[in-house]
């Protein structure tokens, strides 16, 4: 892929953020990593999203050095690039501060699987990693966020939640190239509504039954998965 279709895919999935109301003036960002040339296209820092273009998008290195742009990257790239290293199988990676997943990122908590719609997507709870301490904000506070994320993740792969929230923060998603990211942080959204409606109306309602976790999960995601056009 060359840099310009590269720069366009992660442009057109940026503002497919702004189409899906998830984000407001600079609340947001997505990358795209294309792991042959060991490089990641991502979102200027501060540009709102009315004024972004295609030539505007920053390609840097693995390391966080601009390749190729003009404008600084996004303040959150080492977010992504800690990610992207880490975890070899995502292509794309978004972060927004979506107003619904943000509330449960303020409020601490992950989001329990209440109901079959996250059971789809997400096999089980949607995880929150926790506060930082003093010492990692005193670091490298975006490369700690990554840090963060995988912590949270070391026992549970990241495919099956493609998505977190972060204490305080707000959500990250990633998945095989930044399309599908995005694709995630929507899902996000209205999965944290649904939940945050259901929490509202029943408080003490307990987590989805494991049994049927696991049949919606595995038909879409499983050895034996059935859902949709094969």
């Amino acid at each position: 892929m060359s840099y310009l279709e590269l720069k366009r895919e992660v442009y057109e999935a940026n503002m497919e953020l702004e189409k899906r109301n998830l984000v407001t003036y600079t609340f947001g960002n997505v990358s795209q990593i294309d792991r042959q040339k060991g490089i990641v296209a991502i979102k200027p820092s501060g540009v709102p999203y009315e004024d972004l273009t295609v030539d505007d998008i920053v390609i840097v290195d693995l390391q966080n050095n601009i390749v190729e742009g003009k404008l600084n990257p996004s303040s959150d790239t080492k977010t992504h690039t800690y990610l992207y290293r880490q975890w070899s199988d995502i292509g794309g990676v978004t972060h927004t501060h979506s107003t619904y997943a943000t509330a449960w990122a303020q409020a601490q908590v992950a989001i329990p699987c209440l109901g079959t719609t996250q059971a789809d997507y997400v096999y089980g709870e949607i995880p929150c990693a926790p506060v930082m301490t003093d010492a990692r904000i005193a670091g490298d506070y975006e490369e700690e966020t990554g840090a963060q994320i995988v912590d949270c993740f070391k026992e549970r792969s990241p495919s099956e939640s493609p998505m977190v929230i972060v204490a305080g923060h707000a959500p990250f998603t990633w998945g095989k190239d930044a399309a599908k990211s995005v694709y995630h942080a929507v899902l996000l959204e209205e999965i944290a509504k649904m939940a945050y409606l259901t929490k509202t109306l029943a408080p003490s309602i307990a987590s989805l039954k494991q049994g049927l976790v696991d049949k919606h999960y595995l038909r879409k995601h499983g050895k034996n998965a059935y859902y949709g056009q094969q």
